[in-house]
């Protein structure tokens, strides 16, 4: 699996030039290039659609009038979502960014009968000569969620609500646990399954019943801010924001957040098929890249547990540490890594279970 590192930054000035040149050339044919996003949530969930949403705000920013974007919101996973990716082939759009794992088979199948659209699929592993994937290594923002929350927990009991039990989910999940297990040997994690990217009411939920269970530090794998409204009525509950900041809950309960910022792949896969450049790659960025982030950490948090977490940021920024390291032992106790072995991307791709420590089953 060939996993790119991009950087973003533009090339020589005679290069900038030439593509400014081609880019102005077109835009003054009237040639705008339709460019559309499909949306799992609403554009107000406050965390994962919202900051897509961001991201297509900022294409247009960059190219003006040289762009014209569209967007559906509350695109279920399944059929459906193949009805609204046709449709916007249909009506003209040359880039199709499909934003959510359960879109996968259905761009893929779209793909097939618009070979001269270029279609970018987040979070997926299936690809096609137009059409390529791209992620966050989230994982990495769950490893400084979890030494500040296994700092902050009284109860040594910390919540995570997951949405479905997926690869991206799972690491999430192991990461921040072994993290937190690593500055606080009694903590224990217990997970709720939402089976849900977005639904306040399933959500809220989750967080009542975390917390019944004296958790007093809650992560979550959801979209909306529901869990934090939850933790905020219950008073003494830590939380952390998912994809966006969610700083509205600040400086508690959320006392820092991961923020997905697309922003700069979004305008720099634009460009490309602007360019005539783009072609089908895998991209799978994370903290050092600047696709994954990490939200103000507030004064709820002492000012050593805080240094603490941007030191291991700046560690997983530049490479100088993997937050799957070695020794560690899969759940059922067999040897996973060894002492100073790292996580290979293949596995990590596909992650399907618990790292030692962690109770309970991953639903099939």
């Amino acid at each position: 699996m060939k996993m790119n590192k991009r950087t973003f930054l533009a090339g020589t000035a005679a290069a900038m030039a030439l593509s400014a040149g081609g880019m102005a050339r077109a835009a003054s044919h009237g040639e705008k290039l339709k460019v559309g996003f499909v949306y799992v949530g609403p554009v107000g969930d406050g965390g994962w659609t919202y900051e897509h949403d961001q991201g297509r705000k900022a294409v247009e920013a960059e190219f003006g009038d040289m762009v014209e974007t569209t967007y559906v919101e509350n695109v279920p996973e399944g059929p459906d979502a193949e009805r609204v990716m046709t449709q916007m082939a249909l009506g003209g759009a040359k880039l199709i960014f499909t934003t959510s794992f359960g879109y996968m088979d259905q761009t893929i199948n779209v793909a097939k009968k618009f070979p001269d659209v270029k279609f970018e699929h987040a979070t997926g592993y299936k690809t096609a000569e137009n059409v390529g994937t791209y992620s966050a290594r989230f994982y990495e923002g769950r490893a400084v969620q979890g030494t500040i929350a296994g700092h902050m927990t009284q109860s040594n009991k910390i919540g995570y609500i997951g949405s479905y039990p997926i690869p991206e989910v799972i690491r999430g999940i192991n990461s921040a646990y072994i993290h937190a297990k690593k500055v606080n040997p009694d903590v224990e994690f217990k997970i709720v399954w939402a089976f849900t990217w977005f639904d306040p009411a399933k959500e809220a939920d989750a967080a009542k019943v975390l917390i019944e269970q004296g958790c007093d530090v809650v992560l979550q794998h959801t979209d909306s801010t529901a869990p934090q409204a939850a933790a905020e009525a219950a008073g003494n509950v830590y939380t952390f924001g998912q994809a966006s900041d969610m700083a509205e809950f600040a400086p508690k309960p959320r006392i820092s957040s991961i923020i997905d910022n697309w922003a700069p792949y979004y305008i720099e896969q634009t460009r490309a098929v602007m360019e005539g450049t783009w072609k089908s790659e895998m991209t799978w960025d994370g903290i050092g890249a600047g696709m994954v982030g990490i939200g103000e950490i507030t004064d709820a948090v002492p000012a050593e547990v805080k240094a603490e977490a941007l030191a291991l940021k700046d560690a997983i920024a530049s490479g100088e540490y993997h937050p799957f390291t070695g020794p560690l032992k899969k759940q059922d106790g067999s040897d996973w890594l060894a002492e100073g072995e790292t996580a290979d991307d293949g596995t990590l791709a596909g992650m399907n279970f618990y790292v030692e420590g962690l109770e309970g089953e991953i639903p099939q």
